[in-house]
């Protein structure tokens, strides 16, 4: 059985200080100390996060003692693997690389759409099995970006998951795309515990919408909008833990300040996020559903839902880095094509039941986001 009872907010490792393009082992140290001493012990890394196993075994393993803390690490066999022994090799690295000699949660990393199929191809979900046979895992389970159509195939094929990783926050509960609740209430319709990542949307929801942001500091001050965000998925039932990708100290420390102690929102408090949901509910977007009926007749094959959803990105929270990155991954990850190869020639504005003007938003994608 799971300990529910871990401190609810957990140390994302994806996004580690850094100082010369290094990763700053020193401030690293004093977030662990910071986090150890408040009485929180989760700890999350990956296989893919560069130089982030390292990190933890000098800032942590090699600090403190084996059972103060937990460490979850992860295994992406869909990157960078072309048979089963190069997967199982990325378990092996990762128990080099930390020095933790078992991993206390060990994940299958960013199952959805066709990553899924690359971990019953290597026969990974055996493979972990008979780790945690041998003691070297204490619990499996799997960290998820697809539909919750999706995530109840794989629970019922494989009730040996302990555990689901999901993104799930405020800003996307309710999202068509992502569907954090659709998704949050499958894992609990097969009674799983949820480790929750991306609670302040990759830090965008420490500086959401103006509209929103009013609203948060309106109903109390002092509060960061990022404790709203964390609270708020923290509050959730069968929650093992929160992560915080926590890049420097000062992050840890508001953090800390709030979940050291914590205290889920009141009816009060939730009907403040309902009237942030429903801020940002009313801030104008391009209206694509991702029917992708464009893309079915584009002749360049342009990956426009992807691009919409970069340029809806950019509205809503002004990060341009975020929403470069954003559209060249999701374009790439579907093996479409950018807005510049686009012809102008309307096939997929006639075909579009939102009526949306296509090739105008196309041309803007071409000026803000390459």
């Amino acid at each position: 059985m799971i300990d529910l009872s871990i401190k609810k907010l957990g140390f994302g490792l994806m996004r580690l200080p850094k100082k010369d393009d290094q990763i700053d082992l020193e401030q690293v140290k004093t977030m662990v100390d910071l986090f150890m001493a408040a009485g929180c012990t989760y700890f999350d890394t990956a296989w893919a996060y560069p130089g982030s196993e390292e990190a933890i075994r000098k800032a942590l393993i090699e600090r403190y003692p084996r059972d103060s803390f937990t460490i979850a690490t992860k295994n992406a066999a869909w990157l960078e693997c072309k048979n089963r022994d190069d997967a199982i090799r990325q378990f092996e690295t990762s128990l080099e690389r930390t020095g933790a000699g078992y991993f206390d949660f060990y994940l299958l990393h960013n199952l959805g759409q066709q990553r899924t199929q690359v971990f019953e191809d290597f026969d990974m979900w055996n493979f972990v099995k008979e780790k945690k046979a041998e003691g070297k895992i204490k619990h499996i389970g799997f960290s998820f970006h697809s539909t919750a159509d999706e995530l109840e195939k794989i629970l019922i094929a494989h009730p040996e998951a302990e555990f689901v990783q999901l993104q799930i926050n405020y800003a996307d509960w309710n999202d068509p795309d992502i569907q954090s609740r659709k998704n949050y209430e499958m894992a609990r319709k097969y009674g799983k515990p949820v480790v929750i990542m991306e609670p302040v949307k990759g830090g965008l929801l420490a500086a959401p919408p103006d509209a929103v942001e009013k609203i948060f500091k309106k109903a109390d001050p002092d509060a960061s909008c990022a404790s709203w965000a964390i609270r708020f998925a923290a509050g959730l039932d069968g929650v093992i833990t929160v992560l915080s990708g926590m890049s420097n100290i000062a992050q840890m420390q508001d953090n800390l300040s709030y979940m050291k102690e914590f205290r889920p929102l009141d009816e009060k408090e939730q009907a403040v996020i309902r009237q942030a949901q429903q801020a940002m509910h009313e801030i104008p977007l391009i209206p694509c559903t991702s029917c992708n009926y464009c893309a079915e007749v584009c002749p360049k094959e342009i990956g426009i839902s992807q691009t919409f959803k970069a340029l809806n990105l950019l509205t809503l929270y002004r990060n341009l880095d975020m929403a470069k990155h954003r559209e060249q991954v999701d374009v790439d990850l579907a093996g479409r094509k950018h807005a510049e190869a686009c012809i102008q020639c309307g096939r997929c504005e006639q075909v579009c039941p939102q009526h949306i003007t296509i090739r105008s938003y196309l041309q803007e994608a071409k000026e803000k986001l390459r």
